[in-house]
């Protein structure tokens, strides 16, 4: 059984904070510590290394690591002297830690979180990194590569009221709380809303709670802003596989994910944005586009889905039957395997796919835009600012004709280079690459008339006046041109290689 959430005590916390910033318990410093070897195995979920560290650092940094993150006891002592204002029977009553013979245990994990601009704490339930054992059921997840992910791309606009939906322990509402005038969230669970609430004392912050499941607590509520790590992980509906709280959402197959599509644009006000991760099902040799597609309609919201990977369905089994904390060589392992392998099977699903959905709500009555696309490789970090200019072009282009695209003096971004390839001896390159540097690290082939309208974006000559000049140039006819131009202007634009 867990342990209980830690409890929120103004003034404890209050000394608390002061200790971790008086032992310099940041990224940065943890980093420092540590040094690459050890931080990259621990990243691997390797603790050995950074053991080895702060068992000889000596430093209330090192105790600090030692005893919230690697889950170690560490002497009393040692204790003491890293919180010197709490003290360990403050951390006790905070529920941070307990007493074990003659050294102190955590009972919660605890560490410093930060993006290019802001650093924080954050307290979630001790990993299995640090217990050695799987996790229970009622499990608050701390920082994850799922909750790292949305941070860097939810756009950042300044904006009124925001809502953080299925919060857990509030990383992504401490995001929110730099650019949002309110934040609300929410969480089914009461035991992840304890942890949200002890780190926005910890941090500062003043959040609005509501306990419920999905969007049913903010039932008739607007935001200008949701975003949500949802409950996403397509798991069987069997006792052989446990339900974690953090990622099972109790519906058979991707139903979750698509409900949320259909139904967040009634929180949304007008120009309001939703920023959220999903699973996706792709049956037989169907294009997931489909499926997505099949979500959105109807909605009345702007749609801009990217799909970062896609695994089939042994590898995405393998991949949550380890989640838990159950390793590959146990019966349970193989029981849970075998569990999802059957109910794909029985949907006849060859592959599922994660991305990132951006939905919007159009302001006045144009027609939504949509658009479904791939990015698996590189991309920039932070992706918002990417995602809001890219929703940003998608607007302009939705409310704007190809007469008035043309009319345009276009110029190719900072970050846009081009590659030529040709074989040994010929004068003329055999393929033109137009390279993004930044967003989503997009290459475009660009045929003849595409590489000679790119050629001329400079910001002087409008686009229209080029196609002009090409045909010309060509001896085509120009409207041969513009038919070959125009979506590939509008792609560029898009996705902000052409500004």
């Amino acid at each position: 059984m867990s342990a209980p959430p830690p409890v929120v005590d103004t003034d404890l916390v209050a000394r608390l904070r002061a200790d971790l910033e008086h032992a310099a318990y940041t990224v940065e410093a943890v980093g420092e510590l540590l040094g690459p070897l050890a931080s990259a195995a621990l990243g691997r979920e390797q603790v050995l290394p950074a053991q080895r560290v702060t068992a000889t650092a000596g430093t209330p940094l090192a105790t600090l690591v030692r005893l919230f993150t690697l889950g170690d006891a560490v002497d009393a002592d040692d204790a003491a002297r890293a919180l010197p204002t709490l003290g360990v029977e403050g951390a006790e009553r905070l529920r941070l830690v307990t007493q074990q013979g003659p050294g102190v245990v955590a009972t919660c994990d605890l560490r410093p979180y930060a993006d290019e601009d802001h650093s924080w704490w954050v307290a979630s339930d001790l990993s299995e990194l640090a217990t050695r054992a799987p996790l229970s059921e009622d499990h608050v997840l701390g920082i994850g590569g799922a909750s790292t992910t949305l941070a860097s791309w939810t756009p950042r606009p300044r904006v009124g009221r925001a809502l953080d939906l299925g919060t857990g322990c509030g990383v992504q509402a401490l995001h929110l709380g730099a650019h949002a005038a309110s934040v609300t969230v929410t969480d089914i669970s009461a035991r992840a809303l304890a942890y949200a609430a002890f780190n926005a004392e910890l941090n500062g912050c003043d959040w609005a709670f509501v306990e419920g499941s999905m969007l049913d607590p903010v039932a008739g509520q607007r935001f200008d802003l949701i975003v949500s790590n949802p409950p996403f992980v397509i798991t069987p509906r069997t006792p052989d596989v446990p339900l974690f709280e953090y990622r099972d959402g109790g519906q058979a197959g991707d139903s979750l994910v698509a409900d949320l599509v259909r139904s967040i644009g009634d929180h949304l006000a007008p120009g309001g944005i939703a920023q959220f991760l999903g699973n996706w099902e792709v049956v037989g040799d169907a294009d997931w586009r489909d499926r997505v597609r099949g979500w959105v309609a109807g909605s009345g919201l702007d749609a801009w889905v990217v799909q970062r990977e896609v695994q089939d369905p042994a590898q995405y089994a393998e991949t949550w039957a380890r989640d838990g904390g159950h390793h590959s060589a146990t019966s349970e392992f193989a029981t849970m395997y075998a569990a999802w392998l059957d109910d794909f099977a029985s949907r006849g699903v060859s592959a599922i796919g994660f991305g990132v959905i951006t939905l919007q709500r159009p302001t006045g009555d144009r027609e939504p835009f949509l658009d479904l696309t791939e990015a698996t490789g590189p991309v920039a970090s932070p992706m918002g600012p990417a995602v809001l200019a890219g929703l940003a072009a998608r607007t302009w282009l939705a409310e704007h004709s190809d007469e008035e695209l043309l009319e345009v003096a276009w110029r190719c971004a900072d970050d846009v280079t081009e590659e030529r390839h040709g074989r040994p001896g010929d004068t003329d390159p055999t393929v033109i690459l137009l390279r993004q540097g930044g967003g989503l690290g997009r290459v475009v082939r660009l045929g003849t008339a595409g590489a000679a309208l790119v050629s001329v974006c400079d910001g002087s000559l409008p686009a229209g006046a080029a196609v002009v000049a090409i045909a010309s140039l060509l001896g085509v006819d120009e409207a041969q041109v513009r038919v070959e131009v125009l979506p590939l202007l509008r792609a560029l634009v898009a996705d902000g290689l052409l500004v």
